[in-house]
């Protein structure tokens, strides 16, 4: 038997005026989306902005459903937006931002494990690694550099 480990570097940033100007932009993009989630069950609202190559950012938000799980997250939201308008464009990066509704105090919105294979899909079919960015529960902005960083032993067929 063999152990082995995994690690990972990531950044981390205390506030948002040490992210930068890109990062600033696609975070207030993902802060504005919030306000369009459907989400009358939780009340956690997340909105997700992906920068595509050519300097575009889609927009999505998570969307609930009485019906669990037919509901969608804002991440996959946004990607599967982004796959069918601007099919060929590639992702720079993504942002993802959450609150309470009616709050303006940030949460920690890590991407879920769906998501993060539809991450791995998307960087698969464009052949392009892009950025994660979202808040971890210390209220830090945290930057991942590529999806297998989240999700190293994913699904492949």
């Amino acid at each position: 038997m063999n152990k082995e480990k995994f690690q990972i570097e990531y950044k981390s940033f205390d506030s948002i005026d040490d992210l930068s100007t890109e990062h600033q932009k696609l975070w207030d993009s993902a802060l504005e989306a919030r306000q369009f989630s459907h989400s009358p069950y939780s009340n956690f609202t997340v909105g997700a902005a992906i920068e595509l190559e050519d300097g575009q950012i889609i927009t999505g938000t998570n969307q609930e459903n009485t019906s669990f799980p037919a509901g969608l997250c804002a991440e996959r939201t946004a990607m599967y937006r982004a796959g069918i308008q601007v099919p060929n464009q590639r992702f720079i990066r993504i942002a993802i931002a959450a609150s309470r509704r009616n709050s303006e105090e940030l949460a920690s919105a890590p991407p879920c494990g769906g998501c993060r294979q539809v991450m791995l899909e998307f960087e698969k079919r464009h052949q392009k690694e892009f950025e994660i960015l979202f808040m971890d529960n210390q209220g830090r902005f945290i930057l991942i550099d590529k999806a297998t960083d989240l999700f190293p032993f994913s699904f492949d067929f």
